[in-house]
């Protein structure tokens, strides 16, 4: 997809960042170009910094039909994430806020503290029907800033007041922090947890999703939710064709000696804006295997970069698509690694007496 040029000011530095650009959104009618008027940037604004906006939300709970998805509902405690994944399928929606899936997408961020209180609201409503809630299906629930605004906390307090079950999905370590409530939750079947682990190699995860955690201290946390009970799934995803594929066996075994106890894959998903960033990430850094991966990654959607069918997006078709499948298979089979967990309950749902999500802490 052809996206409108932008550029970086002069000067201006990047450290961290996955996108080396910042092409203005899809929606927006006015092109913006940086433009060097002569004057040199003051030393203490040459680097791209991390900006939180605060949003008031109106609603938690999104609601989905996808028949690729596991799950109905999610809710986003962020928008943007500063982990900076230079593949994550979720920047174009950032062009929904007159924003770039480039570079602001990892550094405009807008956070939502309150929505606990939206959340038990809904929650109560009469006509709620309890099921599996997702957190991370969109942007990390436990990037860097959660830290600060801790509005995954937030959400967690009220979740585990009702007895709600969820499932959460992360890179981040944060999650550690989060034990208090998770554990009880996974004690109950309400909770499992999904850790990304994208390849065992240091150099090229810092490179490719610059703020998240190392591959060995993912595999850490993995331990360290097990040991607390926690059910965890290792998510080799994605899998990027002639670049990372040849790590699924070791991670998936890295992953089962941390205690993980089921896994799932999927390959590289480049829709919309996502395919120039990437392809221009992968120019800088990547340029002998450039013309590799992109042509294997066109094999796997039919010659186009993407295909966005259902039942295809995910995990594509063709040779390589199936050659992925068999391996992922014998490699699960043969570690007694589960491609699903057990359901959640959902039979435990009960809104908390009193007004407050706080009074149903009486697990």
């Amino acid at each position: 997809m052809e996206t409108k040029a932008a550029t970086i000011l002069p000067g201006q530095k990047l450290r961290a960042r996955g996108a080396a650009s910042n092409a203005v959104g899809r929606y927006e009618g006015a092109l913006r170009l940086a433009y060097d008027d002569g004057w040199d940037i003051p030393h203490d604004e040459r680097l791209v910094r991390t900006e939180v906006r605060i949003e008031n939300p109106r609603s938690a709970i999104t609601y989905n039909q996808s028949p690729d998805l596991p799950f109905d509902r999610s809710i986003n405690p962020y928008r943007g994430c500063e982990h900076g994944c230079v593949y994550c399928f979720a920047r174009p929606s950032h062009a929904w806020l007159n924003l770039s899936p480039g570079l602001d997408f990892e550094t405009k961020l807008i956070a939502r503290p309150g929505i606990g209180a939206v959340l038990d609201r809904e929650l109560r409503a009469k006509t709620y029907r309890p099921a599996v809630i997702a957190l991370g299906t969109n942007t990390d629930p436990y990037q860097p800033i959660e830290a600060e605004h801790r509005v995954m906390r937030e959400v967690l307090e009220v979740l585990m007041a009702h007895r709600h079950p969820v499932a959460i999905t992360t890179k981040g370590t944060l999650i550690e922090r989060d034990l208090d409530i998770l554990a009880p939750m996974a004690a109950q079947g309400l909770l499992r947890v999904g850790m990304t682990v994208t390849t065992l190699e240091d150099d090229l995860s810092r490179r490719m999703e610059p703020r998240v955690p190392r591959p060995a201290r993912r595999l850490q946390t993995i331990r360290r939710l097990t040991d607390a009970g926690v059910p965890v799934r290792v998510m080799v995803s994605p899998l990027i064709p002639g670049l990372s594929d040849h790590e699924l066996e070791p991670i998936l075994q890295a992953a089962k000696t941390a205690g993980a106890v089921a896994a799932s894959w999927i390959h590289l998903r480049l829709p919309l804006e996502v395919s120039g960033l990437f392809q221009e990430w992968l120019a800088q850094h990547y340029p002998d295997r450039a013309a590799k991966v992109m042509g294997r990654v066109r094999e796997l959607h039919g010659g186009k970069e993407y295909d966005a069918a259902f039942g295809q997006r995910f995990r594509g078709q063709g040779l390589w698509a199936d050659l992925m499948r068999k391996r992922f298979k014998v490699a699960t089979e043969r570690l007694g690694l589960n491609p699903d967990l057990p359901p959640l309950r959902c039979d435990l749902f009960r809104p908390p007496t009193g007004q407050g999500a706080q009074m149903g802490f009486d697990l």
